[in-house]
């Protein structure tokens, strides 16, 4: 058997409904939950809960700076696609040393997924928006292999209703 993480992005909020900047599972599977503050979800800095429209009117320059990279360039006051990179590396080292064979669990937020794959599958943090899809409620699956991390899903939403799937902000 080989280690596989499933990647899990958390369920709708009246944030991600309105298509807004943001940042109980657990107890449906009488598992304790174990929190990583590393997982959290990019710092937004002073776009935190805004509009994209009003960021790209109120913060024109490091808007653009940050669609052109992210990596590099950081929200106003936020933080950089490659500390998110670091600390969301720093717990899949923590699983990866822990465990070595078997299914574990991360839910976490979408700029962070993200940002996390594309640190293992070898793609630039800078590109995360425009390489890596993570609608609300879906689950991609890395399996570890010898030759390093396996990508066996992106985003899947399978598990969903279609309902579910067509409301706004996922």
């Amino acid at each position: 058997m080989t280690l596989r993480i499933y990647f899990l992005r958390h369920g709708q909020t009246e944030l991600s409904r309105e298509d807004n900047f943001c940042g109980p599972l657990c107890d449906a599977l009488s598992i304790q939950m174990q929190v990583r503050p590393d997982l959290s979800e990019i710092g937004y800095g002073k776009w935190e809960g805004l509009t994209k429209e009003f960021v790209a009117r109120e913060y024109h320059d490091d808007y653009v700076s940050w669609l052109a990279d992210p990596a590099w360039h950081a929200p106003t006051g936020g933080e950089l696609a490659v500390v998110i990179a670091r600390r969301g590396l720093r717990v899949v080292e923590e699983i990866t040393q822990h465990f070595t064979d078997g299914n574990v669990l991360v839910v976490s937020h979408k700029a962070t997924i993200r940002v996390i794959l594309c640190s293992l599958l070898g793609i630039d943090v800078g590109r995360f928006r425009y390489r890596l899809v993570c609608p609300v409620g879906s689950v991609s699956v890395v399996e570890f292999t010898s030759e390093g991390p396996l990508l066996h899903s992106l985003a899947d939403r399978s598990h969903l209703t279609d309902a579910l799937k067509s409301l706004p902000g996922t």
